[in-house]
């Protein structure tokens, strides 16, 4: 427990540090034109006449943030991110590690520390983004589909009173909600308001017909952007009819830290804009190509991978995917590893090749690993992200029965047949 406790509190302050490290290096500067565009708008002036991109709900979600400094509001914004990837890490690497018998604790601490050192994550920090909230909202979505799927099963097949009927009481309905995974879709709803793009997730619910979480998260965001026209008519007005279409509004579409296909055609092209016709047949066939592999992986049973797809084929589609953005990669290289090992075991088994078994796996984990941990420069100058969101997209392996979300599958009783006796002849 002292061991624990000593790690815990030398990674708190490795984690501390290197969040001081990338606000002073990227110097918030999104954040700072969000904390202007905030201020000067709770003042009477012009929410995106300040250069701020934002949706309505996100704004008013900072504005309690525009009466504090910017260092502080900074800090406030890199803490509950690095708690947020703490949580989604938790969700993620803790079940891997207690597949194989290993610490979570361990695990977590570990996957945490290598996350820090990646693009996605210094960005998100250093220019004060809410990406890694969204992730984790997205995530706490994919815990509640497993928690469903469970107690679906569980009321199937467990003698005894069902898990969704604890006993009565506040205690007992928080506990329904938990055990029952009644929540799923509203981390996706609020993701959608907060940022638009994680929309794909509620067309992923739908294509592989989990209702009721699309139902929820399409009533959650519709609630959010709601209550967003009704506190800011003239600025969710705004958004809609103007903002959300200047795609260009940060930067050029062929800037080199835009690493979505858009941009990767625009720079092709030697353009400032990517060529529409072009750049729309491809993101439709990434975006098909995405679902389907995204519904087959829920169909065999790992809603992480799924979800996981999905998220690489956001940001491969997008018009605009700065590094921030690419947070998916980071369950991707956990899955990837988690294959490794998979394959690893299965080589054990009598009959089966042990050498290099997993190999390719752990190399393609590595190597993506790797690519985003040096520095962006050098993978932006390439296309490089661009290019390795497209080939995990369309190349991420998925663990049958890993972490399912489907319900349990009916096998209809057949009774057993007693073949007649015949009896004497002529009786």
């Amino acid at each position: 427990m002292r061991t624990r406790s000593v790690l815990i509190g030398l990674g708190c302050l490795a984690a501390l540090w290197a969040a001081g490290f990338y606000l002073q290096a990227y110097g918030v500067p999104d954040l700072a034109v969000d904390h202007t565009a905030v201020r000067g708008w709770l003042t009477g002036g012009d929410l995106y006449g300040y250069g701020t991109g934002r949706p309505p709900v996100t704004a008013i979600l900072l504005a309690p943030a525009a009466f504090l400094p910017l260092p502080v509001v900074a800090w406030l914004l890199a803490l509950a991110g690095l708690a947020a990837l703490v949580l989604t890490l938790v969700a993620l690497a803790g079940p891997v590690a207690r597949r194989y018998g290993r610490s979570r604790f361990t695990a977590v601490l570990a996957a945490a520390a290598l996350a820090l050192l990646t693009e996605p994550v210094r960005a998100v920090l250093g220019l004060g983004h809410l990406d890694l909230l969204l992730l984790c909202l997205i995530t706490a979505d994919v815990v509640a589909l497993r928690r469903s799927a469970w107690a679906r099963r569980r009321a199937a097949w467990w003698p005894g009173p069902p898990a969704s009927r604890p006993p009565g009481g506040r205690l007992g309905l928080l506990r329904r909600v938990w055990s029952t995974g009644a929540w799923a879709g509203v981390g996706v709803g609020i993701a959608t308001a907060l940022a638009l793009g994680p929309a794909l997730f509620i067309a992923y619910l739908a294509v592989t017909r989990q209702w009721r979480a699309a139902i929820t998260a399409t009533g959650t965001a519709a609630t959010l952007m709601l209550g967003g026209l009704l506190i800011a008519p003239g600025a969710t007005g705004a958004w809609f009819s103007t903002v959300l279409f200047q795609v260009d509004r940060s930067g050029p579409v062929g800037d080199p830290a835009n690493q979505s296909l858009a941009g990767l055609l625009a720079r092709l092209y030697d353009s400032s804009s990517t060529p529409v016709l072009v750049w729309l047949s491809f993101a439709v066939l990434l975006l098909a190509v995405g679902l389907i592999r995204a519904r087959a992986a829920h169909a065999d049973g790992d809603e992480i991978a799924a979800f996981t797809l999905v998220g690489l084929t956001a940001a491969a589609a997008a018009p605009v995917s700065p590094s921030h953005k690419l947070v998916w990669v980071l369950p991707a290289v956990l899955i990837l590893v988690d294959a490794a090992a998979r394959s690893r075991i299965g080589a054990r088994r009598p009959g089966r090749p042990r050498r290099f078994a997993g190999a390719g796996y752990a190399s393609a984990g590595l190597a993506t690993y790797v690519l985003f941990a040096v520095p962006a420069q050098w993978a932006m100058s390439w296309n490089a992200y661009a290019f390795a969101v497209i080939v995990l997209m369309n190349a991420l392996p998925w663990r049958p029965g890993v972490a399912s979300a489907a319900p349990p599958v009916r096998r209809p009783v057949v009774p057993h047949r007693v073949p007649a006796i015949p009896g004497p002849r002529g009786s």
